[in-house]
């Protein structure tokens, strides 16, 4: 395994896996990221993911972008950076205060067909308060509901798109970075039908796919989808199915696109606050049925391959 004391004095430990909470979240110490880990290291990674949704590495500084890349691979096919964002990085997308801020709950690029099935991010630059991160998981949510919305949700479908109104949760003006950035997000649009339970490739726990980018949910009007999203999100975001991380300089997060959704908590004023995330390719979603998401508008080819996991007890 690859061990650097300078840089992370916790990989003079042996690698260990601290549980943060009964449905998510770990912090592993004693690995040192990169892309000369060793295959033991990312056995450990991978099957913490999975068991614990989100996971969180502190005293990585020694990490750049081209080493975060190559840390990655070892985990999947890095996507480019984004389905329409591309004026930012091919490889990387910065998540930069400079260009808006994220602070609604939601699961990465659900728009598309094949949603990604991890990410991996890390702090660059950091305010001096606020800033933290937020997930949750959407597992935990599913697992949670009783019989008779287990039986709803099961059967239920949701229109995902990405044109969403960033300005809606405050009355603020957008600034002209922002405002760039949100054309650009738009720039190409995506609409993709979605079980709004799949179920999860590797482990094959069924999980609430949700969040923000949903438009509506099929066959039910604007105020009955709203009613019914408002009520399942409501699930998800449930604080014992949630952990908060409070971001040092040289930490990384990895989660679960699949099984999660995460918010980006804006309580920093006008400070700066950079990281960079590197994505993973995800297969098509399935429901309990079989029946896999379907493209209603938008090519994502370019954006990302599609994964085949396997069922981990296949």
């Amino acid at each position: 395994m690859s061990i650097d004391f300078a840089s992370n004095p916790s990989a003079t430990a042996a690698p260990a896996v601290t549980k943060l909470g009964a449905h998510i979240g770990a912090r592993i110490d004693g690995i040192t990221l990169g892309g000369d880990l060793d295959p033991a290291g990312v056995a450990l990674v991978r099957k913490a993911l999975l068991e614990h949704k989100v996971i969180f590495f502190r005293g990585q500084r020694h990490l750049t972008e081209e080493s975060q890349y190559e840390f990655a691979r070892l985990l999947g096919d890095p996507t480019t950076a984004h389905p329409t964002v591309t004026s930012k990085g091919e490889k990387i997308l910065p998540i930069d205060s400079e260009y808006g801020r994220a602070n609604s709950w939601h699961t990465d690029v659900t728009f598309v067909d094949r949603i990604p099935k991890a990410s991996i991010l890390r702090a660059e630059a950091l305010p001096t308060y606020g800033g933290s991160t937020t997930w949750a998981s959407s597992t935990a949510a599913y697992e949670s509901l009783p019989e008779p919305l287990k039986a709803l949700v099961e059967n239920l479908w949701a229109t995902h798109t990405n044109i969403y109104d960033y300005s809606s949760q405050t009355t603020d003006a957008l600034d002209s970075n922002t405002e760039e950035y949100r054309r650009e997000f738009q720039s190409t649009y995506y609409e993709t039908q979605h079980p709004v339970v799949r179920v999860h490739p590797e482990t094959g726990e069924r999980t609430l796919l949700l969040g923000h980018f949903i438009k509506n949910f099929v066959g039910l009007s604007t105020s009955e989808s709203l009613a019914l999203f408002q009520l399942l999100q409501a699930r998800v975001t449930k604080l014992e199915n949630t952990t908060r991380w409070n971001w040092e300089a040289g930490d990384v997060a990895i989660w679960d696109n699949r099984a999660t959704q995460h918010y980006a908590i804006d309580d920093y004023d006008g400070q700066r606050r950079r990281l960079t995330r590197i994505t993973l390719a995800g297969d098509v979603p399935v429901n309990i049925h079989g029946e896999r998401s379907r493209i209603v508008t938008g090519d994502a080819s370019h954006f990302s391959s599609i994964d085949n996991p396997v069922l981990a007890d296949a």
